[in-house]
């Protein structure tokens, strides 16, 4: 992914150009607000270049023991995650190749993105680390769809693939793929689940809407304490 990542981010210098436009922005255009699209493309690639490199690393052993460090490194990969990348992605998503179908994809994307970086953001300040592994592990799957819907882009047009179909496959399976996979890779991590169907009940108590205004405590039986 970090691979990945760095052949983007190298690919997506052309867009800095500010005195000639890449053949990608010239294909796109006219696009509605072009102003906006060009400055929300610019913004998206310098954010996704930081976000997702960051991310991957916050995801390492060697990072998480230095818990000072992951703690300020996190705060500002949520903020650089929350208030730039995905609102810059949504802009550009409504003029995305593929039409309502490709845009869809990436709205879902994006949400899913943003509900787990502010779910992921409240479990840490709560010191719930396994929620808040699972809630980040969301946010990297998603993120790392870039780099796997890419690959599949390059794949199909080798094998000929109908560029309308290239587009929608190698959208929505990365996105749902990814979703399902920081899923499973959930279930075998919590600890004291016996089964799927406590696990979803366990993840339900977690995300129930109350839970934002009121803590779910745990209902494992307390300590007790021995002696004095």
């Amino acid at each position: 992914m970090l691979v990945g990542s760095a052949v983007i981010t190298a690919s997506s210098l052309a867009y800095f150009d500010f005195d000639t436009l890449p053949p990608f922005v010239v294909e796109k255009l006219p696009v509605r607000f072009e102003s906006l699209w060009l400055a929300s493309l610019r913004i998206h690639v310098a954010a996704a270049s930081l976000a997702l490199p960051l991310c991957l690393l916050l995801m390492t052993r060697a990072l998480q023991r230095r818990v000072a460090l992951h703690r300020w490194l996190g705060r500002i990969c949520g903020v650089l995650v929350l208030l730039v990348l995905v609102p810059s992605g949504v802009v550009l998503s409504f003029d995305a190749k593929g039409g309502a179908v490709v845009t869809a994809g990436f709205l879902l994307s994006a949400a899913i993105i943003a509900w787990f970086m502010v779910r992921g953001v409240l479990a840490a300040r709560r010191g719930e680390v396994v929620l808040h592994s699972r809630a980040m592990r969301h946010v990297v799957a998603q993120m790392s769809v870039a780099v796997t819907s890419r690959a599949l882009l390059l794949g199909f047009d080798a094998a000929g693939v109908d560029p309308d179909v290239a587009y929608v496959v190698a959208l929505w399976g990365p996105v749902l793929a990814s979703a399902a996979v920081a899923e499973l890779v959930s279930l075998r991590t919590v600890p004291f689940v016996r089964s799927a169907a406590q696990f979803f009940e366990r993840i339900r108590r977690e995300f129930h809407p109350l839970a934002l205004v009121v803590r779910v405590r745990s209902l494992a039986r307390p300590h007790v304490r021995l002696g004095r």
